[in-house]
C-alpha cells in the first residue's frame, strides 16, 4: 500500500532541486506544502486527458461507503488539474449538490426534469464555485418519486443515457467534458439502473470494514446482468478503498482481501478516515478546497491522478443492443422496478444523424 504523500513528497523535492534541501519530515511543513501544491494546481502539469469521454457510474448499494464523497472530491480534483468534469447527482438526498455548493431546493432545474420531464441536460447543468471546469446536475427532493413516475415511461432504463448522449453531442468538442461522474443512491432501483445503463464503467467505493464486503457480490451480479442485457459496455474498472483506519488490523485485512480478489482494479491510493472530509460539506465545499493540506485532500488528489492516468488508454466500447431488446427475467429479479415488457433501445447518435 503506497503512502498517500509519497508521490507528492517526491514531486515537491524535484521542484526544489535548484534550492537548498527542504526538510519534509515535519507534519506542519508537509501539510503546508501539500496545501500549496493543491492551491496552485493550475500552475502544475495537468492530469492527462482520457482517450475518450469517460462516463463513470459510482455505485454501491450499501450506504455510507463514500460514494458521494468520492464523486465530489474526485470531480473537484480532476477539474482543478485541467480536466473538464460534469458530476450528475442521482441521489434524492442531494448531498453531492450540497457539497458542490449548488442549490437544490424545490423548483431548481435538476436531473429530475431531464429524467421525467422534457428538459434537456443542458438546461439543468449548473456551474460550481470550486473551479470553472467543474459543473453539476443537481438532485432535488422531487427525484424521490421519479422511480414511480418512470414506470409508464417508454425505454425508462435509457432516460439518463439518452440525456447524456444528447448533451455531449450538442456541445462543441472543445467544451465537452472529459469526465462524467454519476453519483448513485444507495439502492438498486430504476435510478441506479439508469446510471448503470448510462455509464461506460463503474467505480465502486469500498469501506475498509467487514460489512462493506457483504453486499458486493450482489452488486457485481447485477452489473453483469446489465452488461448482458442492456449495456454491453459497462464494466467495473476501478475499486477505491475508503475510510481506511491504519490503527486497526481489520482495515488492513479488508484491504488485503479486496486487493487479492480485484487485483489491478484497486487503486493504489487509499482514502483515510479524516475529519476534514466530513466537515467540508457543511461549508458547501469539497475537502480539496476546504482544507487542501489535509490527508483527505491529498489522498483524493492522488486517487484522481491514478484515475486519469488509467484513462489514457481505454479499450473501445462494444456495440449497443439492437432496438427492441427484451428485458430478461434475471434482470427483472435484480431490479424489481423493471417489468417484463420489451424495452425499446433509443437510437445511437450515428443512427439519429
Amino acid at each position: 500500500m503506497t503512502d498517500p504523500g509519497q508521490r507528492l513528497r517526491s514531486s515537491l523535492a524535484a521542484d526544489q532541486s535548484a534550492t537548498p534541501a527542504v526538510e519534509f519530515d515535519s507534519p506542519i511543513a508537509m501539510e503546508a506544502l501539500r496545501a500549496t501544491r493543491v492551491l496552485h494546481a493550475a500552475d502544475q502539469e495537468p492530469f492527462p486527458a482520457p482517450g475518450r469521454i469517460r462516463v463513470i457510474t459510482i455505485a454501491n448499494q450499501k450506504g455510507g461507503v463514500g460514494k458521494t464523497t468520492s464523486s465530489v472530491n474526485l470531480g473537484v480534483a480532476l477539474a482543478l488539474y485541467g480536466l473538464r468534469t460534469l458530476v450528475v447527482d442521482l441521489d434524492p438526498q442531494g448531498n453531492t449538490s450540497t457539497a458542490l455548493g449548488v442549490d437544490h431546493s424545490v423548483g431548481t432545474p435538476s436531473v429530475y426534469d431531464a429524467l421525467v420531464g422534457d428538459s434537456s441536460l443542458a438546461e439543468v447543468v449548473h456551474p460550481t464555485t470550486a473551479t470553472p471546469l467543474l459543473s453539476c446536475v443537481p438532485a432535488t427532493i422531487d427525484l424521490a418519486g421519479a422511480e414511480i413516475e418512470l414506470v409508464s415511461v417508454v425505454a425508462r432504463e435509457y432516460r439518463l443515457r439518452r440525456a447524456i448522449e444528447t448533451y455531449l453531442q450538442e456541445l462543441p468538442p472543445e467544451r465537452r467534458p472529459h469526465y462524467v461522474l454519476v453519483d448513485c443512491p444507495p439502492s438498486l432501483g430504476l435510478l441506479t439502473l439508469n446510471a448503470l445503463v448510462a455509464g461506460d464503467e463503474v467505480l465502486i467505493p469500498i469501506q475498509c470494514e467487514y460489512y462493506a464486503l457483504e453486499g458486493l457480490g450482489q452488486l457485481l451480479n447485477n452489473i453483469d446482468l446489465v452488461r448482458r442485457h442492456l449495456n454491453p459496455g459497462i464494466a467495473v474498472r476501478t475499486i477505491l478503498l475508503t475510510m481506511y483506519d491504519g490503527r486497526t488490523k481489520l482495515a488492513d485485512q479488508v484491504a488485503e482481501e479486496v486487493r487479492k480478489h480485484f487485483g489491478s482494479l484497486v487503486l493504489d491510493t487509499v482514502i483515510p478516515r479524516n475529519v476534514r472530509v466530513s466537515e467540508a460539506p457543511g461549508y458547501g465545499q469539497s475537502v480539496v478546497t476546504y482544507d487542501p493540506g489535509s490527508r483527505g485532500s491529498t489522498s483524493y488528489v492522488e486517487a484522481a491522478r491514478e484515475l486519469a492516468q488509467r484513462g489514457v488508454t481505454l479499450p473501445p466500447l462494444p456495440s449497443r443492443p439492437t432496438p427492441g431488446t427484451p428485458v430478461a427475467a434475471p434482470l427483472r429479479a435484480a431490479f424489481p422496478d423493471t417489468d417484463g415488457g420489451t424495452v425499446p433501445v433509443p437510437p445511437s447518435a450515428e443512427e439519429r444523424s
